[in-house]
C-alpha cells in the first residue's frame, strides 16, 4: 500500500471516529429517558452501520442527533439508528432489512454505467447472515450480466446474531460463491485495514474499467453483542473474544505505522484526544437539539 503520511493520518482518524462514535453513541442512546417512541431512542443492531456513514463523510454531530431522534439529524430525527442517509455524501441509507440495501447499490451502479461511464462505483455492504438472502444473489447475478460498477462487500464477523457462520454457510467462505456469478471473489483479513484498502482499490479499478462487479469478503469480528441486551458469552467463549481483541484494527494500524517510522505514537495520541472531544461535542449538540414538531410527522424529507 502506497499511502502517504496525510492519507495514513486521515485513515486512522476515520477509524478512530467510527470506534468512538459506536462506543459512545450506543450507550448514550440507551441511557436516555424515552420521550418519544422507542424507535428513535432504543439502540438496535443496526446502530453499528454508523461506520459507513462516517466513512462517507456524514457529520458525526448530526448522526448523534439522529440517534437521539432530534430534528438536527440528517433525516430530521425520522431515520434513527436504522435508516441514516445523506444523499449529498453518496450515502443512500442504512436499512433495517437484512441485505435490503443491496438492490439500492445495484441501482446506483446502473445509473453510473448509463450516465457516468462507470466513473462512480457503488458498494453494497452486508454481513454473513445477509450472504444467504435471496435478494443478494439476484443482485449479484444481474450486476454480472450487465457488468455494473458495484462491489459486494461482505463483512463476515462470524455470527448472524448468535448463529455461527459455519452453521449456516454452505461453503467455507462467502467469497467462494463468486465464480457462480462470473466475478472475482476476494477473501481478505478484515482486521487489517491495509489489506482491505488494497483489495478494495483493485475492485474499484476493475469496476471503473468496465469489467463488472466483485465480491469482497472481509473476515472480521464483532467485539460486542448483536444488541446491547445480548450476552455474546452465551454462544462464544472468552478465549475467542480475547484472541480477536488482540487483533484490533486500531492496534494493528498503530503497531504497523509506528514500526515503519511513518507516524509517531504522539501524533496518533493527539488524534485520539481530538476525537474524544468531538464525541463530547456531538453528545452536547444532540442533547441541546430540539425534537421534531408533531406536524413534521407527515412531511417528507
Amino acid at each position: 500500500m502506497d499511502l502517504d503520511r496525510a492519507a495514513l493520518l486521515k485513515l486512522y482518524r476515520t477509524m478512530k471516529t467510527i470506534r468512538d462514535f459506536e462506543e459512545r453513541g450506543i450507550p448514550e442512546t440507551g441511557q436516555r429517558e424515552k420521550t418519544r417512541t422507542d424507535v428513535c431512542t432504543t439502540p438496535s443492531q443496526r446502530t453499528h452501520r454508523a461506520r459507513h456513514c462516517i466513512a462517507k463523510g456524514v457529520d458525526p454531530k448530526g448522526m448523534m442527533a439522529e440517534l437521539f431522534g432530534r430534528s438536527t439529524g440528517p433525516n430530521k430525527g425520522k431515520g434513527g439508528s436504522m435508516h441514516i442517509a445523506d444523499m449529498s455524501k453518496g450515502m443512500l441509507g442504512t436499512n433495517g432489512i437484512v441485505a435490503g440495501s443491496v438492490p439500492l447499490a445495484v441501482g446506483a451502479a446502473l445509473t453510473s454505467k448509463l450516465k457516468y461511464g462507470n466513473k462512480r462505483v457503488a458498494v453494497a455492504f452486508f454481513g454473513d447472515g445477509g450472504a444467504n438472502q435471496g435478494v443478494l444473489h439476484e443482485c449479484m447475478n444481474l450486476a454480472s450480466v450487465w457488468k455494473l460498477p458495484v462491489i459486494f462487500c461482505c463483512e463476515n464477523n462470524g455470527y448472524a446474531e448468535s448463529t455461527p457462520v459455519e452453521y449456516a454457510l454452505s461453503t467455507s467462505r462467502v467469497s467462494d460463491r463468486a465464480p457462480g456469478y462470473d466475478m472475482p471473489g476476494i477473501h481478505v483479513d478484515g482486521m487489517d485495514v491495509f489489506a482491505v484498502f488494497d483489495a478494495a482499490r483493485e475492485a474499484v479499478a476493475r469496476a471503473r474499467a468496465g469489467e463488472g462487479p466483485s465480491l469482497l469478503e472481509c473476515r472480521t469480528y464483532r467485539f460486542y453483542g448483536h444488541t446491547v441486551f445480548d450476552n455474546p458469552l452465551s454462544y462464544r467463549t472468552q478465549e475467542e473474544e480475547d484472541h480477536w481483541r488482540g487483533r484490533d484494527p486500531l492496534k494493528l494500524f498503530r503497531e504497523t505505522v509506528i514500526h515503519q517510522g511513518e507516524i509517531t505514537a504522539e501524533e496518533l495520541d493527539s488524534i485520539d484526544t481530538e476525537i474524544a472531544a468531538l464525541m463530547e461535542e456531538a453528545v452536547k449538540f444532540a442533547d441541546e437539539s430540539p425534537l421534531p414538531e408533531p406536524h413534521e410527522l407527515s412531511e417528507t424529507l
